[in-house]
C-alpha cells in the first residue's frame, strides 16, 4: 500500500471513528424536550415558597427530558379564567384553590377557605387520604372534559389582616375586605364586604383606600408578600385554620407524558406540600411573637362562637346543593367529631 492510499485510508476511519462517538451526543442535544407551562394562584414574593423550589427540584430531575415553565398570578390569564385556559391547553397545569379559579364542579366550594372545616394543617391531608376526599375530588373532575385532578394540600389559615382593629363582631361591618369567593359569601353574613381584584392589585388598593385588609392569609404571606407593609392589624381569630389548593393539568397532556414523568411530578408535588406544612406553621408563631410590623388582635371567645355556629348552618346549606356535598359534609362533620373526641393535643378548643 502506497504511503498516500494509507494516510486517506487513516483520515476516513478517524473520521468514522469521530462520528460514532458523537452520535450519541449529537442525538441527545438535538431530542426535543416536553415543555409545560404551569401558572399558579400566588404573586411572585409567594410563588418563591409555595411553587418554585418544588419546580426547579422537578426541572433539575427531569434533566432536560421535560421543562416546567413557572408563571405567576395573571401573568397570563387572570386567576378567575385559569380553568378554561387549561382546559383548551392555552396553559398546561394550574396551581390554585378550586373556588378561585371557578371550578365547574360542586366540590369548588371546598377548595380554599371553606368555614371551619379544618382546624389546623394536618387536618388536610387526612382528610384526602384517610376520610375519603380523595376519591371525590377524583369523581368530581372525570365529570369535567379535559382537565385531571392531580393533588391536594394544606396550605395556610384564613385570618384578617387591616387597617382599622378588630376586636368584635361589629367591626367587622363594612369592611371591605379581598378574599376568596366563598370566604367573602360567608363573611357577608357578618357585615363584610368582599371585593374581589387581581392578586397583586392587593397591596396598593389598601394603600388607594379602595380595601380596608385582607381575608385571605396567615400572617406568614402578610409579611412574605409586602400585606404588613400596608396594614397595622392581625386578627389571631381565624375562619380556618388551613387552606385546601391543590395541583391540575390538561388531562391530554397529562395522559401523553410518560409514565416516570408523572411520578416525577406527584413526587415534586408532595414535596411542595410538605414544604407548606412546615413554612406556614413555623412563620405563624414566629411572626405573632418575633414580627414588628403588625399588631394582634382578638374577637372574645364567646362572641367568637356565634360565627362558628353560623358556619354549621353554611355547612348544611351547602350540602343541600348536592349529593357529593352532602357527602363531603358528613366528612367534615364526622372527622370534628372524632377530633373533638380525641382531645388534647388534637384539640385546645
Amino acid at each position: 500500500m502506497k504511503k498516500r492510499d494509507f494516510l486517506k485510508a487513516g483520515a476516513g476511519a478517524a473520521a468514522v471513528a469521530a462520528t460514532a462517538v458523537n452520535a450519541p451526543y449529537v442525538h441527545a442535544q438535538s431530542k426535543t424536550a416536553i415543555k409545560w407551562r404551569l401558572q399558579t394562584y400566588a404573586g411572585a414574593a409567594l410563588a418563591e415558597h409555595v411553587v418554585k423550589p418544588a419546580i426547579d427540584s422537578f426541572n433539575k430531575i427531569a434533566n432536560g427530558e421535560m421543562v416546567i415553565e413557572l408563571y405567576t398570578a395573571d401573568q397570563l390569564v387572570p386567576t378567575g379564567e385559569l380553568f378554561r385556559a387549561m382546559q383548551k391547553g392555552t396553559i398546561d397545569a394550574v396551581q390554585s384553590d378550586d373556588d378561585s379559579m371557578a371550578a365547574p364542579v360542586d366540590v369548588s366550594v371546598f377548595g380554599g377557605y371553606f368555614p371551619f372545616s379544618t382546624r389546623y394543617s394536618l387536618d388536610v391531608p387526612v382528610l384526602f387520604h384517610q376520610y375519603g376526599l380523595n376519591e371525590i375530588w377524583e369523581e368530581a373532575y372525570n365529570e369535567v372534559e379535559n382537565v385531571k385532578w392531580l393533588s391536594a394540600g394544606s396550605w395556610d389559615p384564613c385570618h384578617f389582616n387591616t387597617v382599622k382593629p378588630i376586636r368584635s363582631l361589629n367591626d367587622l361591618k363594612g369592611l371591605r375586605v379581598y378574599t376568596f369567593p366563598s370566604a367573602g359569601k360567608f363573611l357577608s353574613r357578618f357585615g363584610v364586604v368582599p371585593v374581589s381584584i387581581p392578586y397583586e392589585d392587593a397591596e396598593v388598593a389598601v394603600q388607594t383606600g379602595e380595601l380596608d385588609g385582607m381575608a385571605w392569609s396567615g400572617i406568614t404571606e402578610d409579611y412574605t408578600v409586602g400585606w404588613a407593609n400596608v396594614t397595622k392589624y392581625f386578627l389571631t381569630n381565624n375562619i380556618t385554620g388551613a387552606w385546601i389548593g391543590s395541583f391540575f393539568a390538561n388531562e391530554e397532556k397529562w395522559n401523553a407524558l410518560p409514565e416516570h414523568l408523572q411520578e416525577l411530578l406527584s413526587v415534586c408535588m408532595d414535596s411542595s406540600h410538605y414544604y407548606r406544612q412546615h413554612w406556614y406553621w413555623g412563620g405563624e408563631a414566629h411572626l405573632r411573637t418575633k414580627g414588628t410590623k403588625l399588631q394582634l388582635t382578638s374577637i372574645p371567645d364567646e362572641e367568637w362562637a356565634t360565627v362558628e355556629s353560623e358556619a354549621l348552618k353554611f355547612w348544611d346549606e351547602i350540602a343541600a346543593q348536592s349529593p357529593r356535598s352532602a357527602k363531603v359534609v358528613k366528612i367534615f362533620k364526622e372527622y370534628a367529631g372524632v377530633m373533638g373526641k380525641a382531645g388534647r393535643p388534637y384539640r385546645y378548643t
